[in-house]
């Protein structure tokens, strides 16, 4: 019975190997399957003893060629070992990791997403002779072993809200949150509240989560990862990946295949390699503070000994995040870095922050986020400018706490002191005329206030101006489109009856838009520049930061040329400040010609600079998106970390009261959209514009599911909540300026 079981360990360890190297002709391998092979056939001739023998000796072969084969492991092996369903899960950890533990949001399939797992645990610590329960938020995605329901890992947009709401849990109760990444991906659908929007909730709140966070990667896929991935303590699985996208995805892209093909085994591989997914690579690019080495091949659940390792380093991970706020801990600190005490106990510390170590805690994350990926791009620009740019932000601070706090609170003070004793004294006054006048209907006070004030007072009360806003001769940007001497047929003529437009007319004096139906035809980046933001007069900024290729993709440094030939620009991002109707502004453009507006490490460099721009002179921010295919692939982790390193840029503007305006252009999706596009509170869409998290195409290809071709227009996204208002292109300029008027928070200049 002994020797049975022996033999069907065996074979499963065999058939978890062929998994993993599936697609390569291996010699261990087929070595391992033979010799197996004839153990099975011989058993029945041998005698117990001499079979005992034989599978002593073959056990310690499968040890010494896993071994072996785990030097061998390439980027797409680890993928592989990772989706295993044999890979150690969240409830594996939750079981062997933590003392006690109570899952919170439902049980099983029997939960709003059983993708994500949210429990509350216990870490038992001894402490003299007395035995402390830590209590800590356990957050993760599940893939299971097999469990279909749990959908891969792949979390719905509802499974990432109950992740931030026991995230905020955790918060008032003042306990860490330790998460735990195994998904590929989120699941792409826009049903409320919407895959893209949520993404960029949970990330906008993680930044000023105040309890410690430590994050645990397994299998980190792009926005999917970033939902619950901003953490003070990032530590990575050795077997684990953590990417932009799937090697898979990356494939598709590159390889571009024609419907109903698949890409081919040999470049997912390349595209894996590419990509630099593995924990050695993202420790090395400095986006994971540690790696937690796992055994030969990976986890599985049998591996006990790695769970106390891993139970070890989040305990490790904890300590620190805390010790790095608390006041003068030195040598506790010390022994925290040497890992273990001499007796081979952790280090023992409470986990309760003070209000104060709160605060520097998100302060830390802050800056812990703001330094990575500044060595991804190329910064053209002279020493003396960088200086004089260094000098000019700071008189702009200094200018802005002098004008706008020292003195403007004050002077904000005693005017709304004058407003109340002036009011006090006019309803005296109107007492006093009621009193004497014996005209009922007389208005003393009515009377005598001016035409002119009383438009002043009725001015935001007075209906819009009818019909189109450009007028003969107004345009600083005329499109290319409008000297094309030929008809354009409207798309919904059949329905509408729409008459053909002359070009010059149509892409002229009509801004592209039918005037029968109001169809937007697409209209340069330029257009709006010029002739909503009045680029013509405006200063830009940051021009020397240009996109680079910094995981040296093979071809891609060839196809940046060609498209800074082609265009003329040098990223997809355009900073510039500008004045518009007597309001000065500073204007993030991300330009749809420039690799599909996709963002990278420069792209997101220059945002960040524009927000912290913003913040210092007290400007209201506004991103004009003419469009975006989301995070570039082509640098891997390198773009991604532009989701939180942005949003919480834009996070830390908005909260010094800034007003931050989004509009949306033709197509906008992914990682952008689910970050620091998508966490403004003010978002707004041109008729033309399609916005989502994945496009048509991917929802298909990861889904299966074909989605209507309306399903991501304009009048969806604002069915669904994700934008608040959808603008005629025409009307766009006094739209803005309408916006800059009636929103936003306190600390702007000209409020």
């Amino acid at each position: 019975m002994d020797t049975d079981k022996r033999l069907d360990a065996l074979t499963k360890r065999l058939d978890y190997i062929k998994d993993i190297f599936k697609s390569n002709e291996n010699a261990n391998v087929t070595m391992l399957s033979s010799e197996l092979g004839e153990c099975k056939q011989s058993r029945l001739k041998n005698h117990l003893q001499d079979l005992d023998r034989a599978l002593t000796r073959l056990e310690d072969l499968f040890s010494f060629l896993e071994a072996k084969l785990e030097k061998e492991l390439t980027p797409m092996d680890r993928v592989r070992i990772v989706r295993h369903p044999q890979r150690i899960c969240l409830n594996d950890i939750l079981e062997n990791v933590y003392d006690n533990y109570t899952e919170l949001g439902g049980l099983g399939e029997n939960s709003i997403d059983p993708a994500m797992v949210i429990a509350q645990a216990c870490i038992a610590r001894r402490v003299g002779n007395k035995v402390v329960n830590q209590p800590v938020m356990v957050i993760g995605q599940e893939k299971g072993h097999g469990q279909e329901f749990r959908n891969g890992g792949s979390v719905k947009p509802w499974g990432n809200a109950k992740a931030l709401h026991y995230m905020k849990v955790a918060q008032a109760e003042g306990i860490p949150i330790h998460t735990y990444i195994f998904t590929p991906g989120s699941y792409p659908i826009e049903d409320y509240p919407g895959a893209a929007q949520q993404i960029a909730k949970n990330i906008y709140e993680m930044g000023q989560i105040n309890v410690p966070i430590v994050a645990v990667i397994s299998e980190g896929g792009s926005g999917g990862a970033e939902a619950i991935g901003l953490a003070d303590r990032r530590l990575m699985l050795s077997h684990g990946y953590y990417s932009v996208i799937s090697p898979e995805g990356a494939a598709a892209i590159e390889g571009n295949p024609r419907t109903g093909n698949r890409v081919s085994e040999a470049l997912i591989a390349s595209c894996a390699k590419k990509l630099c997914i593995t924990a050695e690579d993202n420790l090395r690019m400095g986006y994971v503070d540690r790696i937690i080495h796992e055994p030969v091949l990976g986890a599985r659940p049998h591996n006990y000994d790695f769970f106390r390792v891993l139970r070890s380093e989040v305990i490790r991970a904890t300590n620190e995040a805390c010790l790095s706020v608390k006041r003068v801990k030195f040598f506790k600190a010390m022994a925290i870095r040497r890992k273990r005490t001499q007796d081979g106990k952790e280090i023992f510390m409470r986990w309760a922050l003070s209000n104060g170590a709160r605060k520097r805690l998100t302060e830390k994350r802050h800056s812990k986020f703001r330094e990575l990926s500044t060595s991804a791009y190329m910064d053209n620009r002279s020493l003396m400018l960088k200086l004089g740019t260094a000098l000019q932000s700071t008189a702009w601070s200094t200018k802005s706490w002098l004008l706008y706090d020292l003195i403007g609170r004050g002077a904000r003070a005693a005017k709304q002191g004058v407003e109340g004793i002036q009011a006090e004294v006019l309803q005296v006054k109107e007492k006093a005329c009621s009193l004497i006048k014996k005209d009922n209907d007389s208005d003393p006070v009515g009377n005598n206030i001016s035409r002119e004030a009383r438009d002043k007072i009725l001015c935001l009360s007075s209906p819009a101006q009818q019909g189109a806003c450009l007028e003969d001769g107004t345009w600083k940007y005329r499109s290319p489109q409008s000297i094309i001497d030929r008809t354009f047929s409207c798309p919904n003529s059949a329905e509408e009856g729409c008459l053909d437009l002359w070009g010059p007319d149509l892409f002229g004096d009509f801004g592209g838009v039918c005037i029968t139906c109001g169809h937007h035809f697409r209209m340069e980046y330029q257009w709006y520049l010029y002739n909503v933001f009045n680029y013509a007069d405006g200063f830009e900024f940051n021009s020397g930061i240009e996109a680079a290729n910094p995981l040296d993709y093979e071809g891609f440094d060839l196809k940046l040329d060609e498209v800074r030939k082609k265009t003329g620009l040098r990223s997809s991002c355009i900073t510039f400040e500008t004045r518009m109707d007597g309001i000065n502004a500073v204007v993030i453009c991300i330009a749809a010609p420039f690799r599909g507006g996709s963002i990278g490490a420069a792209e997101g460099e220059k945002i960040i600079r524009a927000a912290e721009r913003a913040q210092r002179k007290q400007l209201p921010l506004i991103a004009y998106v003419h469009g975006t295919a989301g995070i570039r692939i082509q640098e891997g982790t390198h773009g991604v970390l532009q989701m939180p390193r942005c949003t919480m840029a834009v996070r830390r503007y908005m909260d010094a009261g800034g007003l931050y305006l989004v509009v949306y252009d033709t197509n906008s999706y992914g990682g952008t959209v689910a970050s620091f596009l998508g966490c403004s509170p003010y978002q707004f869409g041109i008729r033309s514009s399609s916005i989502g998290f994945a496009g048509p195409r991917v929802i298909t290809e990861t889904t299966g599911i074909k989605v209507p071709p309306n399903y991501h227009n304009a009048w969806k996204a604002l069915a669904r909540g994700h934008i608040q208002g959808i603008w005629d292109r025409r009307e766009m300029s006094k739209n803005v300026q309408q916006s800059l008027l009636t929103m936003g928070g306190r600390n702007l200049y000209y409020r």
